[in-house]
Formats: structure tokens, C-alpha cells, sequence
């Protein structure tokens, strides 16, 4: 069987179905995957919510739990986050409608790098769902004490 363009050269093929859809050929365009490639997209944007939510979970998780080890590197973290967080609802606001779910799955994620980073025992010590809300966390000015 021969490989399509698809597998051979994606690049490629991404630029041709391009220039064949800007010229209304679109009985020549690969349906099948530029539908398999936009849902690929959009995973990927929860996927980065997700990750960005569950850094910035860990680092204010840290700054709560561990107030003397608080450093810059935290804050500038923390700060970049929120902005790159910022950014991408921007970029994609339906994500929004996500923000319970993902919050929810970002801290699962977030206690398992503050056990591997802290070795504290989040089971112990730490909430079983998160304590701070979407609204906190996007929050400049908060910082939990």
C-alpha cells in the first residue's frame, strides 16, 4: 500500500490542502484528516490549559505549604502562568466552559508534582480538591497565606 502525502510529508501536505481550499478545490481537499487534525488541535488547547492550570496549582500549593522556601523563581512562575493562561482563553474563550473540569484534573496533576517536589504528602496535609478558585488563580494580585 502506498503511503499518502499525509504520512510521508505532513508539512507538505498541510500547504497543499491549504492552496487547495484558498482556491475552492475543495472536492480535492483530505477531508478525513484536516477534520482529524482540527480535533487534534483543540485537544491540544485543553491539554495546555490543563498543564499551565496544574503548574500554577504546584507553585501556589508551594507558596501556601511552604512559606519559608518561598522563592523568585516561584513568583516569576507563577506570574508566567497566569499570563500564558491569560493568552490562551484569549486566544480560545470556549475554554472557559472547560474551567471546572480542567481545574479539577489540573490539581490532580498538581498534587502529584508537589508530593515529588516537597515530599510532603499531599494526601495528609493538602485538600482533596482545590482550594483556590478560577478566579484566585488568575488573579495577579492573589497569593494563598
Amino acid at each position: 500500500m502506498e503511503a499518502t502525502l499525509y504520512d510521508r510529508d505532513f508539512y507538505q501536505w498541510a500547504l497543499k490542502n491549504a492552496e487547495l481550499m484558498r482556491q475552492g478545490r475543495l472536492s480535492e481537499v483530505d477531508v478525513a484528516n484536516i477534520a482529524e487534525e482540527l480535533e487534534s488541535m483543540g485537544k491540544s488547547q485543553k491539554r495546555e490549559l490543563i498543564s499551565r492550570l496544574s503548574v500554577l496549582i504546584m507553585h501556589l500549593l508551594k507558596w501556601q505549604y511552604q512559606p519559608k522556601k518561598r522563592s523568585k523563581s516561584w513568583l516569576r512562575s507563577i506570574i508566567a502562568q497566569r499570563a500564558d493562561l491569560s493568552l490562551l482563553i484569549d486566544d480560545s474563550p470556549s475554554l472557559k466552559s472547560e474551567i471546572v473540569l480542567s481545574v479539577a484534573r489540573a490539581y490532580s496533576l498538581a498534587l502529584v508534582k508537589f508530593d515529588n517536589e516537597t515530599g510532603i504528602s499531599s494526601k495528609k496535609n493538602l485538600p482533596t480538591s482545590c482550594p483556590y478558585t478560577f478566579e484566585q488563580l488568575m488573579d495577579d494580585d492573589f497569593l494563598p497565606e
